[in-house]
């Protein structure tokens, strides 16, 4: 039995732990908050309860597996439903598209609504699910900092198709290849939101993402994403993880080139391995200043942040769903203000996602929960006062010009996300979301491994390291991690 030190109860570090204690080890988890989670949390603001950050599930069956792992059946304390609707698209035009989660419901929509036949979109989608099938081995779910990955079986069927991955075109480019028509250019050209980039810089490799939802399935666990948390930390506690809440950690002690523990609250704890979920940058900033850094990993482009207002609003609307994206006219533009001039666009692409109309218990009969939100740069010391302040005024002038009602008097709770608090609560560099963004063809390969190479028995999981940001890669990250260390 080994003494395993975890330092971050994100949901990477839920996965690491849980994996870890099902091979008998006494795992202990370290977190400088009250509560599990990380990013995956909530707030409550009266009546009305709101998902903290991520509000998108794909591929639960990542979640099921650690109930499996553990011996128990993962519908006794994790349930969730397939969406027949994925997202409501709202255009600055009047143009309004349903995202059926059925492609051929989609196809009609889109042959109604746009006049093009719904073979482009099919087309579309079957290259994403190829992308899907030569890449997720390799790239999610197998540690490319590994010689064998690249030696296996599915790596050599995938090199005679290099020529399909399209490394060397932009995302929209192929989008504007493969759709042709502005409004389906621009809705595929959001999935480099996902992981935080910028659809006119990266690869189109990144059209592997419309596949998850499209193809697998995304989903609303019952009880909100909280829930994902709340699960998997009812599971960790099952088997016997000790949680230690309020406990910052201020150092990794190494020795003789060996993690040996970690410093929390100025008391030293002793560990035979130490793995990180946190950001990889203040890793080794914060926690291992004397230790030489992977300066060149270290300095790769971040991803975007996110301002996120979290309003009770005191009625319903009809012509709205659980996800609803209100776009920018002009798409380049706002990309351009966020990745190179590193500010907020005055007319943003918002993001308002409403979990009450899933879960009516998250606010108060007629009333709905917004958790609006745009895409904004990470933190490199703007005046995010000002930012805001700006922020609210367009988005709800937005919202009010296209929904044809002023919301500012439905708004009777409050509250809001920036970079700044962001990384305060999360520790992410920045306030960055997903790490590094991926706005170039090597970005993959530029992220941080899940072990150490120069530091014997220190490992690393989360957004910032492979395979990368959101809840499914997280929960790879753990398990890679955990397979470096049962070597």
């Amino acid at each position: 039995m080994k003494k395993v030190g975890i330092i971050g109860a994100g949901i990477a570090g839920l996965s690491v732990a849980i994996r870890s204690a099902i091979d008998g080890n006494d795992v202990h988890v370290y977190e400088s908050n009250d509560y599990p989670g990380g990013k995956l949390s909530e707030i409550r603001l009266g009546n009305y309860r709101f998902d903290a950050g991520p509000s998108l599930f794909t591929l639960p069956e990542l979640v099921d597996d650690l109930f499996k792992l553990a011996g128990e059946k993962p519908s006794d304390h994790f349930q969730y439903d397939r969406l027949e609707k994925l997202c409501r698209y709202f255009y600055e035009d009047g143009l309004q598209l349903t995202a059926f989660a059925d492609p051929q419901a989609f196809g009609k929509e889109i042959t109604d609504k746009l006049h093009i036949p719904s073979d482009r979109l099919l087309k579309g989608l079957a290259k994403s699910a190829q992308l899907y099938d030569l890449l997720a081995d390799l790239f999610m779910y197998k540690s490319i900092h590994r010689a064998s990955t690249f030696l296996s079986k599915k790596a050599l069927c995938a090199y005679p198709n290099m020529h399909k991955l399209n490394f060397l075109k932009t995302m929209h480019e192929a989008n504007i290849a493969l759709y042709k028509h502005p409004a389906l250019v621009q809705l595929f050209d959001r999935y480099a939101t996902y992981n935080g980039s910028d659809p006119y810089q990266t690869p189109a490799t990144m059209n592997i993402i419309p596949h998850l939802e499209y193809h697998l399935g995304a989903y609303a666990p019952k009880g909100g994403m909280i829930s994902i948390t709340q699960s998997l930390f009812e599971l960790a506690q099952r088997k016997g993880v000790h949680f230690h809440f309020k406990q910052k950690v201020t150092q990794i002690i190494v020795q003789q080139k060996k993690a040996i523990g970690i410093v929390s609250n100025d008391e030293r704890h002793f560990f035979d391995q130490v793995i990180s979920n946190m950001d990889v940058v203040n890793t080794y900033q914060k926690l291992l200043p004397q230790i030489p850094a992977p300066e060149r990993l270290l300095k790769q482009p971040k991803s975007s942040s996110a301002l996120i207002f979290y309003w009770g609003i005191n009625r319903s609307f009809e012509e709205l769903d659980v996800h609803n994206i209100f776009f920018s006219k002009n798409y380049k533009e706002e990309f351009n203000h966020i990745f190179h001039q590193k500010k907020t666009y005055a007319d943003p692409t918002i993001y308002v996602n409403i979990s009450s109309k899933y879960t009516p218990g998250d606010a108060p009969i007629g009333s709905e929960n917004w958790f609006t939100m745009i895409n904004v740069p990470h933190n490199e010391g703007q005046d995010w006062n000002q930012l805001i302040y700006e922020a609210r005024n367009n988005i709800i002038d937005k919202l009010s010009r296209l929904l044809q009602t002023d919301i500012r008097p439905h708004i009777v709770e409050e509250d809001y996300l920036d970079p700044r608090r962001i990384e305060a609560r999360t520790s992410s560099f920045g306030g960055a979301l997903y790490g590094n963004s991926s706005n170039n063809k090597f970005s993959a390969f530029l992220r941080h491994a899940n072990y150490s190479s120069k530091i014997k028995n220190l490992y690393f999981c989360g957004g910032s390291v492979h395979p990368g940001g959101g809840i499914p890669l997280s929960i790879l990250s753990g398990k890679l991690a955990h397979e470096f260390m049962s070597e």
